[in-house]
This record gives C-alpha cells, sequence and structure tokens, in this order.
C-alpha cells in the first residue's frame, strides 16, 4: 500500500511538473502573438441635405502625374540600301490626365443604433465594405447573389440594413425595431 502512494505521488509530482512547464512555454509564445480586434475606418456620412462628401484629391499624385509626362520609344532611324533614307517622326510625347477625385462617391454610409453599414453601390450590385458594430452590440451578416443583409443585436433589440439589386440598381433600407 506504501509503495502504491510513493508511486501514486511520483506520477502526480511529475505530471503537476510536466503541465507547468508546457503551459510556461505555451503562456510565453502566446503572449507575443495576441492580436486586438481590427478597427473600422471612419467613413464620411452624407451631408444634412443628403449630397455626398467628396472625396480630397492627393495633391502629390496629381503634381506627380502632371510633371512626369509619359515618353514615348524613340524612333530607330532606318537606312535603306538604294534610295534616299525614309522619313521617321516621333509621336509627340502624350500626358495622361491627372487622376482627379469623383464628385460623387459609391461608398455609403448607414448609421444605425448598434453600429454602422458601409457598402460600396455599384450600378448593379451592392457590396459590403465594412460593418462595426458599437460596444456591447453584436453583429451578422448575410449575403446572397441579389442581396445582403446586416443585423445588430443587444438582447431583446435588433437592428438591420438590407441591400438588394435582383435586377435593378441597389435599394438599400434599414430597419429599427
Amino acid at each position: 500500500m506504501r509503495n502504491g502512494l510513493v508511486q501514486l505521488g511520483a506520477w502526480a509530482a511529475a505530471t503537476g511538473a510536466a503541465v507547468a512547464l508546457s503551459w510556461l512555454g505555451v503562456h510565453a509564445v502566446l503572449t507575443g502573438a495576441a492580436f486586438e480586434q481590427p478597427t473600422a475606418l471612419p467613413l464620411p456620412s452624407p451631408k444634412a441635405d443628403g449630397t455626398p462628401h467628396s472625396a480630397p484629391a492627393a495633391p502629390d499624385q496629381a503634381r506627380s502625374a502632371a510633371q512626369s509626362p509619359i515618353p514615348s520609344p524613340p524612333a530607330a532611324p532606318t537606312t535603306a540600301p538604294h534610295g534616299p533614307a525614309p522619313v521617321t517622326t516621333a509621336a509627340p510625347p502624350t500626358r495622361r490626365p491627372a487622376p482627379t477625385a469623383t464628385a460623387t462617391s459609391t461608398v455609403r454610409s448607414y448609421p444605425i443604433p448598434g453600429g454602422k453599414v458601409a457598402l460600396d453601390l455599384k450600378p448593379d450590385r451592392a457590396t459590403l465594405v465594412s460593418a462595426t458594430p458599437d460596444p456591447g452590440w453584436q453583429m451578422q451578416v448575410w449575403t446572397d447573389g441579389q442581396w445582403l443583409r446586416v443585423d445588430f443585436t443587444r438582447g431583446d433589440e435588433a437592428n438591420s440594413v438590407f441591400a438588394s439589386w435582383n435586377g435593378h440598381p441597389p435599394i438599400v433600407e434599414t430597419a429599427i425595431r
């Protein structure tokens, strides 16, 4: 009996030491690899009159595009064995227009109680850009080929953003319940 208790004590001590050692090793690795939840970028909401904000043009891009024209390849002169050399002319260098911001953005933001949904609205479809729940709210997204739905829930509260585009431009509706 005493021999069995000694063996049980040795087994318990060895098992405890092994668990502690492996926990310390795993804990050290996982502590350095902890990730924070990603945050969504704020999107501009429509102005009070319903018109969208225009995106400012990036001054560096516009300046660099205007200062650096695209050179055309040089024309290589050729000589004919008999007769005069053909005349070669190089086309004038062409310039690409500087990138400009469009007056209307296709990304729209829909803030509702529980969170904010950003959709990229195209003439024939809508794409979810981001959905960010407010603190304490849960979010769920459903998509299909012709519609998408984002729900924000907290307890008995549930609010939704619906977008559908079945053969027509996207229609976005919100439901506050």
